[in-house]
C-alpha cells in the first residue's frame, strides 16, 4: 500500500459537483495514508464572466484571490485533502491560429506553474507523486519540471476534439510516450496506450460500495408501472434513437432521466411523451436512494470509436443496488457478463427492457450486490496505489 508520499493531482474536473468523478473517488482514498494536493480544473477568465452571469458556477473569488485559492478540505472517507484554484488563465482552446495558440496557452501554463511551485514550497511537497487526470496540454507542459520522482498519466477516456481542437490528439499522443507510466479504466483504452507505452495499467472504475449497499434492493417491485431510469450526464453520448423508440413501445414504463441536459435535443425529443419525465441533477450521495427506486435501469451510448473506451461508473452503481441493467453494445465489457443484458439492436433493446422487469429475482438482486462489493473504490485505490510504488 502506498504510504507517506507527496501526492500532486494536475486535474481536468473539479473536486466538487453533482457527479461521483473517479479521480476524486481515487485522490480522498489516497489521502488517508498520503498528502495529496488536487490542483483544480485549471479555469479562465471566461469561466469568471460566465459565473458572474449565473450561467456557471465556478470558483470566481478564489481564482481572484478574494478567497483562499489554497484550502485544506474534508473528504467523504475522512481524509483531508489539499485543494488549489490556480489565477485564472486565458480562454486558448479556440484559437486555430497554432502559433497565437503557443504563445497564449504559454502564459496559462506560466501562470498556472508559478502558482503550484508556490504551493508546493509553502506545502514542503518535496518530491512529489505528479498524476495528471486526463489533462495532457498541462501535463506534457509540467512534465520533469516540478522535481516530481514519478509521473502518472490518468487517463479514464478517450480523448475528443470537440472543445479542446484536433491539437488535442498530438499533444495526448506526446504526452503518453513520454510519461513514465500510464493508467487507464478500460482495456480497450489500455490496449491503445500499449501500443505508444509499455508500461500502461488498468484500474477500472468503482463504486462506494458501503454507501450504496445501504440503500439495496431486498424484493422485486410488485407493481403495474414499471419504472426506467437513468442518473448523470445527460449528453450527446446518448443514443436519442434508441431510447425513443423505446419510450414510444413501451408505453405502459415511466422513463426518468435525472442530470445535467447537455443534450439539449435529447430532451426536446423525449418530453413531449407522457411517459417520460426530466430532473435535475442530485447530490452523489442522493444517488443510491434513488438508483433503487428503479425496476431496471439502463445506459444507452452510441456505439462508436471514442465511447468503445467507456468503463461507465454508473454499471456498479446499478448493480451495488441491485438493479438490472440494459445497454447499448458501446464497449466490451466481459466481466459483466451474466450481471448486465446488452442489446444487439433498438428492437432487442425494448425487448430486453421487457425481459428484465419480467424475470428479475431476489436471487439475481443478491448476485449483482455481491459482485459490485468486490468492485469497491477501497479495492481500485488499492490497486492504483501499488502501480504507483512500483513506478516510483
Amino acid at each position: 500500500m502506498l504510504k507517506g508520499e507527496n501526492i500532486i493531482c494536475i486535474a481536468n474536473t473539479s473536486w466538487f459537483g453533482n457527479y461521483a468523478k473517479s479521480t476524486v473517488q481515487i485522490m480522498e482514498r489516497l489521502a488517508l495514508n498520503n498528502r495529496v494536493l488536487f490542483v483544480e480544473y485549471p479555469y479562465t477568465v471566461k469561466d469568471i464572466l460566465s459565473t458572474l452571469r449565473g450561467k456557471q458556477n465556478a470558483p470566481a473569488a478564489r481564482m481572484v484571490g478574494f478567497k483562499k485559492r489554497l484550502q485544506l478540505i474534508d473528504s467523504s472517507v475522512g481524509s483531508k485533502v489539499y485543494n488549489l484554484v490556480t489565477p485564472p488563465g486565458i480562454p486558448v482552446f479556440f484559437l486555430k491560429n497554432e502559433k497565437l495558440f503557443r504563445f497564449f496557452f504559454g502564459i496559462n501554463v506560466l501562470i498556472y506553474k508559478i502558482s503550484l511551485k508556490k504551493t508546493i514550497k509553502k506545502l514542503k511537497f518535496d518530491n512529489p507523486i505528479i498524476v495528471t487526470a486526463y489533462n495532457p496540454f498541462y501535463g506534457l507542459s509540467l512534465l520533469n519540471k516540478l522535481k516530481e520522482k514519478a509521473h502518472i498519466y490518468y487517463c479514464y477516456d478517450g480523448v475528443e476534439s470537440g472543445f479542446f481542437g484536433k491539437r488535442i490528439f498530438d499533444y495526448e499522443d506526446n504526452f503518453s510516450k513520454k510519461v513514465k507510466t500510464i493508467i487507464t479504466t478500460s482495456d480497450f483504452l489500455n490496449k491503445q496506450k500499449l501500443s505508444i507505452n509499455v508500461n500502461s495499467h488498468v484500474v477500472k472504475n468503482g463504486v462506494d460500495f458501503p454507501v450504496f449497499e445501504k440503500f439495496s434492493k431486498k424484493e422485486v417491485f410488485k407493481r403495474d408501472r414499471k419504472k426506467v431510469g437513468f442518473i448523470g450526464s445527460l449528453d450527446p453520448r446518448f443514443d436519442i434513437e434508441t431510447v425513443e423508440t423505446a419510450v414510444k413501445a413501451l408505453s405502459d414504463f415511466d422513463f426518468e432521466f435525472t442530470g445535467d441536459p447537455r443534450n439539449q435535443q435529447l430532451k426536446a425529443r423525449l418530453s413531449k411523451y407522457p411517459n417520460v419525465k426530466f430532473f435535475d441533477p442530485i447530490k452523489p450521495n442522493d444517488v443510491p436512494e434513488l438508483l433503487a427506486t428503479y425496476d431496471v435501469g439502463i445506459i444507452p451510448y452510441i456505439v462508436n470509436e471514442v465511447n468503445r473506451n467507456i468503463y461507465p461508473l454508473k454499471i456498479n452503481e446499478y448493480l451495488a443496488v441491485g438493479v438490472p441493467l440494459v445497454m447499448t453494445p458501446f464497449a466490451i465489457l466481459p466481466e459483466f457478463e451474466g450481471l448486465v443484458t446488452v442489446s444487439h439492436s433498438i428492437d432487442d433493446f425494448v425487448e430486453k427492457l421487457k425481459i428484465e422487469t419480467q424475470t428479475d429475482t431476489p436471487e439475481k438482486i443478491k448476485a449483482r450486490i455481491a459482485f459490485a462489493a468486490s468492485n469497491s473504490w477501497e479495492a481500485r485505490t488499492e490497486l492504483f496505489g501499488n502501480i504507483i510504488e512500483k513506478n516510483i
